[in-house]
């Protein structure tokens, strides 16, 4: 299953302003940072979160969830490289 939530490409984001760059390279790492550090109630976190999940319950594609991730990273300022 774990083949099947990777992203085709890593998405680069840096959560703190002191922490080091990380490199995402699955869905369920995604939602993690959405979870944990992506603290703003927005649209854009609650299409990306629900992307995620859907991805890990097997409806959607990981692309789908990539796509919102990367804009809910935008959003908070997170997001480092696309």
């Amino acid at each position: 299953m774990t083949g099947l939530s990777r992203f085709e490409r890593p998405v680069v984001v840096q959560v703190g302003r002191h922490s080091s760059e990380r490199i995402v390279f699955e869905v369920n790492e995604a939602a993690t940072i959405l979870l944990r550090d992506v603290h703003r109630q927005t649209e854009k976190r609650k299409v990306a979160m629900d992307a995620c999940l859907q991805v890990l319950r097997g409806e959607a594609h990981p692309p789908a969830a990539r796509r919102a991730f990367v804009a809910a990273a935008l959003e908070a300022k997170i997001l480092r490289s696309d």
